[in-house]
């Protein structure tokens, strides 16, 4: 009888755990993604441009590094320097991507080189989906929008921004839809590669 009547026994059960396992929260790629930065924290990688914009065309070749500055589970600060022609590197750039209540927010800081703010700057956009862990996309603000228009930038008003990460490379892209204004800018960082982290950008 036992034979018989155990399997009977256990159906409620399980059928309350296969219950749990359809309720169980879903993981979080927006976290998964932060926290996947957030493993490089401290170090610097080297980069290059691989898009082909004519827009570009004086990047191409330049050195790159990309330094995985600050970090928390909220907030990352990511400087990236590209070298200049005079051997020099040009320290005024600063991805910050920080976890709102709504999903993940990317804005550019930029500054000249006595630290002083540059007119363009503090643009970027939220992300409008989860995403993935490898993955996120940033639509221009509104408050990116209005900068651009009153600097007279209006071609950048349909931007996108594309972060990624995979266990070799990150990824930094920018796009613009099909048309005139249409813009394609992509730069990856070998993360299999770290170099000594650089000076502080310029005002930090």
């Amino acid at each position: 009888m036992t034979r018989w009547h155990t399997p009977f026994a256990l159906a409620p059960l399980l059928f309350a755990l296969a219950g749990c396992a359809t309720t169980l929260p879903a993981a979080d790629p927006q976290a998964a993604f932060m926290a996947s930065l957030a493993q490089h924290c401290g170090k610097a990688y080297p980069g290059r441009l691989v898009s082909t914009d004519p827009a570009d065309a004086d990047l191409v070749g330049k050195p790159m590094i990309v330094h995985f500055r600050a970090c928390s589970a909220n907030r990352m600060e990511i400087p990236f320097h590209v070298g200049t022609a005079n051997g020099g590197w040009n320290r005024s750039r600063t991805w910050i991507i920080t976890r709102t209540g709504t999903g993940l927010r990317l804005k550019h800081d930029h500054r000249h080189e006595d630290g002083s703010i540059d007119k363009v700057t503090q643009y970027g956009g939220d992300t409008a989906s989860p995403g993935t862990p490898g993955q996120q996309i940033f639509p221009v603000d509104a408050e990116s929008i209005a900068m651009f228009h009153a600097q007279g930038l209006g071609a950048s008003v349909t931007n996108s921004w594309i972060v990624g990460i995979d266990a070799r490379t990150y990824v930094y892209a920018l796009r613009r839809p099909d048309g005139p204004d249409a813009r394609n800018f992509r730069v990856e960082f070998d993360l299999t590669q770290p170099v000594a982290p650089p000076p502080a950008p310029w005002g930090w």
